[in-house]
């Protein structure tokens, strides 16, 4: 009977000893599984969220335009979170060759800037806006926009130069969505037609030199019509020569009348 006792008090240990053991293992596994806890965390690294390879080229833009910097610290400090339209590899194939090239290297970042919202977007959310939505790229007259038009099922993107369908989200988690799109989006502030260039001035007539004034002047006053010598010459000669003829012609008929007299007398 002395036993009884004892062998109660052995039991009841035991008994202890394997709870104890029990909650030690279920302690444990939340610290055998880190890889899992960081699944669940919350997206913050864009190039996480574009794993996948049809995103390469729109990576490697991200990266030489070190907007990929900029977005990750917005994912960690904002409370809005960000939405992401970002363009397949199949996107930038259907460009023209030298587009990209072509732009300055500010304009290239703000062609990657027009590509984020600043704030997140559920599917659903996108589909309600109906109109202009802005974007974290911009210029002098603000930020570029996109006009969102609800298109079905689905989400209409227009730049003003270009439009898309927004594709399944590979990020759906705030504080990062993004949407798949089959175009790289064009803003109208780069891309639209440029504003015609205004003709020049015409060139200022060349002044009038005072010299030709007064010859102007003195060509609007009629002047007397000059002699002309060989004119003059001649009406001298005419005028002298009318008083010779004259006394010749009263000379010869003098002669005539006394040759008459004469006559009669003898």
């Amino acid at each position: 009977m002395a036993a009884s006792p004892r062998l109660a008090i052995l039991l009841a240990l035991l008994v202890a000893s394997s709870a104890l053991a029990a909650a030690q293992k279920t302690k444990a596994k939340p610290a055998a599984g880190p890889a899992g806890a960081a699944d669940a965390a919350p997206p913050t690294d864009v190039n996480k969220a574009l794993k996948d390879d049809q995103f390469s080229e729109f990576k490697q833009l991200l990266h030489d335009t070190r907007v990929d910097t900029q977005i990750n610290a917005q994912l960690t400090d904002s409370y809005n979170g960000l939405t992401i339209f970002a363009p397949t590899n199949a996107a930038f194939d259907k460009l023209k060759a030298g587009v990209l090239n072509g732009l300055s290297p500010q304009d290239q970042i703000q062609l990657v800037l027009y590509c984020v919202l600043p704030r997140f977007y559920s599917l659903s959310m996108l589909g309600t806006l109906n109109g202009k939505v802005n974007t974290q790229g911009s210029g002098h007259d603000g930020p570029y926009r996109y006009d969102i038009k609800r298109a079905g099922n689905n989400v209409n993107v227009s730049t003003g130069v270009n439009s898309m369908l927004l594709g399944s989200p590979v990020s759906k988690d705030f504080p990062l969505a993004v949407y798949p799109v089959d175009k790289v989006p064009l803003p109208y502030e780069l891309f639209g037609p440029k504003p015609p260039t205004p003709a020049p001035a015409p060139a200022p007539a060349p002044a009038k030199s005072k010299t030709k004034k007064k010859h102007k002047k003195a060509t609007g006053i009629a002047e007397p019509p000059e002699a002309d010598d060989s004119t003059a010459a001649d009406d001298d000669k005419k005028s002298a020569a009318a008083p010779a003829a004259g006394v010749a012609r009263w000379a010869a008929a003098l002669g005539v009348l006394g040759a008459a007299v004469l006559g009669g007398l003898f």
